[in-house]
């Protein structure tokens, strides 16, 4: 049943934009009750029965989340999860767990897993923590979509550029920035017009967004050996 679901579902679900949940769980009735659930909340949803299956059949590049359970023979949950993290799958992982393994849940959550749930569980419950990590994965897509046409716009800048651009990021006025870099206020504001426009910026604050969302490719520190007309 569970097998004949998963093909159906994947099958009726062929935008990769519409948000998935990836159920994997190895008791059959639970498999085929979160595949109802999920289904009659009208969210797409796909059944693997170890995670072996799962990283054979499923697709991780595509929104939405994971529901895993804890406690599976041959590789468990964590086992899954750390797997999850080699390949560096962004998705968030719900667990499933029993009284029993609260603890190793938690260990879980402290290796990077978004919530863990109890069994037994209210079916609201857990569809309002999926909905809730949904959510969450679009607002990280939309996040590493923005930070990629920034990274992308940086690249075009001259290496003068990204130094005007770092000391404005750092809240510099344009005659702070000509005194650290040398050469005139009016150099510095004619640099600060160009990076404005290409990496295009409305505003001072708009500029300043855009270098704390690209701060984990820093931009590079203001040098002195650039000359004023760089």
């Amino acid at each position: 049943m569970a097998s004949r679901m998963h093909a159906l579902l994947a099958h009726e679900a062929p935008d990769d934009r519409k948000p998935v949940v990836l159920v994997v769980d190895d008791e059959p009735l639970m498999l085929t009750a979160l595949g109802r659930l999920f289904e009659c909340a009208g969210l797409a949803v796909e059944l693997y029965r170890s995670g072996a299956d799962f990283f054979e059949k499923a697709r991780f590049d595509r929104p939405g989340c994971i529901v895993l359970d804890v406690r599976m023979p041959e590789m468990s949950g964590i086992e899954v999860q750390a797997l999850l993290g080699e390949r560096n799958v962004q998705l968030p992982v719900i667990f499933l767990t029993g009284t029993s393994e609260v603890h190793i849940a938690v260990e879980a959550m402290r290796e990077g897993a978004a919530d863990f749930i109890e069994k037994p569980f209210e079916p609201d419950h857990l569809l309002a923590r999926v909905h809730a990590m949904i959510v969450r994965d679009a607002a990280r897509r939309h996040d590493s979509g923005e930070r990629n046409d920034v990274l992308r716009r940086i690249k075009l800048l001259t290496p003068r550029e990204l130094s005007v651009m770092a000391l404005v990021v750092a809240g510099n006025t344009s005659k702070q920035i000509a005194r650290t870099l040398g050469g005139s206020h009016r150099t510095v504001d004619i640099h600060r017009h160009h990076l404005m426009e290409k990496m295009n910026a409305v505003s001072v604050a708009d500029l300043v967004r855009m270098g704390l969302l690209a701060s984990e490719t820093p931009v590079p520190a203001p040098s002195r050996r650039h000359t004023a007309g760089q």
